[in-house]
């Protein structure tokens, strides 16, 4: 039988649930067991999907074409289990299920409650899809107080119940803040936190204290006074240098073996912490480093490119260098600027995005990597500029664009109606924007004599997408005449998925995220090797 693990926060937001369910779960695995990782988000979005980077940061997609929180990105990245549509569910969601029910008269006439129909969806989210587990931890978003949060926080005591509370974990992470003016540390908000989520029905048992500094056994056993929580199971966390030192620091604080303990349950194998001392000792040691450009609309919020930062990081330890990241507003960059903003990089990378603004700095911006041979790398939207650039300044085409910027100008770049996916044809739309783009896992096939088949050593991949607007593959005879080849395309050969330059030491987009796999102890292929010829470049 499965054990559940439920992770709450309080005090503040972001202060790390995600990354401490991931390091869990790394742990719990390199100890020999299966684990789940699932996040319950109380926003009333469906999904992410249509938030503004400003607002949510990154969307996260999964093979299966689910948009999700981009905790499901550290999952990943820690654990390196794929995660599915079933490990991401929010109030819009669980709101919409129960009330497409009730049209459809599936309560019997019965009044539509929160408790106990919206909290009995939860609880079928929590239990659902899973197969053979031994853990399964479930994160719940936002802070308990919080209004959105109630209806979770009650499901996850009710299911507690059901199981059987030696079957269930609760592990609370709170901020234990340090107080400059008066050189103190305070437990206040965490006596606090804990009062009110054992005023909601659940006692934790494990607390998790974020601190910028040690906190003191004196603090630790005040806490585990006025929280009634054993002291061993007091467990501080103290700001790391990299989010990779995480699995290190919860060994070190026995969360683990806490974990373990607490359902009497044997640890099957030792954990093994050399790779991420390994991958730590990189980042944070060597002295050899590159300078690449990140330029996108979101560059002000760290969390808005949050996947593709850690790809870049991955690239660089495969290559035992540090990658600093230059963050450019490519709204805010003019033409005029560009080449003293970009001399002394050694890569150009254009992320994927949406609209018009910032566009003709990212398009100066390629022409520049082009012309200079600075090794550059689009993704996405970055491919689509790419195009763009290219048929304006190579083919002639003045005025080509995409018709994602409105009417006028020459498509180069158009709204895609349809695909295949598993030898069914799928139609898009631009009326909902919500999951209607092409979304999750698809499969793409290598030219030959192509340095990207050189790179992934393979003549079929796999990638995840996130789009509706597609290169148009009739232009690509009069592309490939001037030089850029067409290295990747669908299986039926009427998409482009990847582009060249055949007289350049590094240019290549993709149509894909390719930063979605990449992992610290498995670095996506295509990063280690952009940031192989970024190296090179200086």
């Amino acid at each position: 039988m499965a054990r559940y693990i439920f992770v709450t926060g309080g005090v503040v937001s972001s202060l790390g649930k995600g990354l401490s369910s991931a390091s869990l779960a790394y742990l719990l695995q390199s100890r020999g067991f299966k684990v789940r990782l699932r996040k319950l988000d109380p926003y009333l979005n469906v999904d992410p999907g249509t938030m503004s980077p400003f607002q949510h940061g990154e969307v996260f997609v999964t093979d299966d074409g689910a948009e999700t929180d981009l905790d499901l990105g550290h999952y990943e990245r820690f654990s390196g289990i794929a995660s599915k549509k079933s490990d991401n569910i929010t109030t819009g969601k669980i709101y919409s299920d129960v009330l497409k029910k009730e049209r459809k008269g599936g309560y019997l006439g019965k009044t539509v409650q929160v408790i106990p129909h919206i909290t009995d969806r939860i609880k079928e989210f929590i239990k659902n899809d899973t197969s053979k587990e031994d853990f399964i931890i479930c994160e719940i978003g936002g802070i308990v107080g919080d209004i959105e949060s109630l209806p979770f926080v009650e499901a996850i005591r009710q299911f507690s119940n059901d199981i059987g509370k030696r079957n269930a974990l609760f592990i609370h992470l709170t901020l234990v803040p340090y107080l400059k003016a008066s050189d103190e540390i305070k437990t206040k908000p965490t006596q606090h936190s804990v009062k009110e989520l054992r005023s909601l029905g659940i006692q934790p048992d494990i607390i998790i204290c974020r601190s910028e500094r040690v906190i003191p056994l004196e603090h630790r056993k005040k806490i585990s006074l006025f929280c009634n929580v054993d002291i061993k199971n007091v467990i501080q966390t103290v700001d790391v240098k990299t989010i990779y030192e995480a699995p290190i620091s919860f060994n070190r604080e026995n969360l683990d073996t806490q974990v373990l303990d607490y359902f009497k349950i044997k640890s099957k194998k030792k954990v093994n912490l050399n790779p991420w001392k390994k991958i730590t000792k990189i980042v944070l040691n060597t002295k050899k480093s590159i300078d690449i450009a990140i330029i996108g609309k979101y560059v002000d919020l760290k969390d808005a490119y949050k996947s593709l930062d850690e790809a870049l990081t991955h690239g660089g330890v495969s290559n035992n260098l540090k990658v600093n990241l230059v963050r450019i507003d490519s709204e805010k960059l003019k033409v005029s600027e560009i080449k003293k903003r970009l001399k002394g990089v050694s890569g150009i990378l254009i992320p994927g995005g949406f609209g018009k603004r910032g566009t003709e700095g990212k398009i100066e911006s390629i022409k520049y990597a082009r012309q200079n041979k600075v090794p550059f790398f689009g993704i996405c939207f970055g491919m689509q500029m790419a195009i763009i650039e290219f048929a304006r300044n190579k083919l002639n085409i003045k005025k080509a664009t995409s018709s994602e910027f409105g009417k006028g100008g020459v498509p180069i770049i158009g709204l895609i109606t349809e695909w295949r996916k598993d030898g069914k044809v799928i139609k898009g739309t631009d009326k909902n924007l919500g999951g209607t783009m092409r979304l999750g896992l698809y499969d793409a096939k290598l030219r030959d004599n192509s340095l990207i088949k050189e790179i992934y050593k393979s003549n079929l991949i796999k990638e995840r997408h996130r789009h509706r607007y597609e290169v148009n593959i009739a232009y690509k005879d009069k592309f490939e005449n001037k030089g850029m080849m067409f290295s990747g395309l669908s299986p039926d050969n009427k998409l482009p998925e990847i582009i060249e330059l055949k007289n350049h030491p590094w240019f290549v987009a993709v149509q894909f995220h390719p930063e979605f796999k990449s992992r610290p102890l498995d670095p996506h292929p295509l990063f280690s090797s952009f940031i192989k010829a970024a190296k090179n470049h200086r």
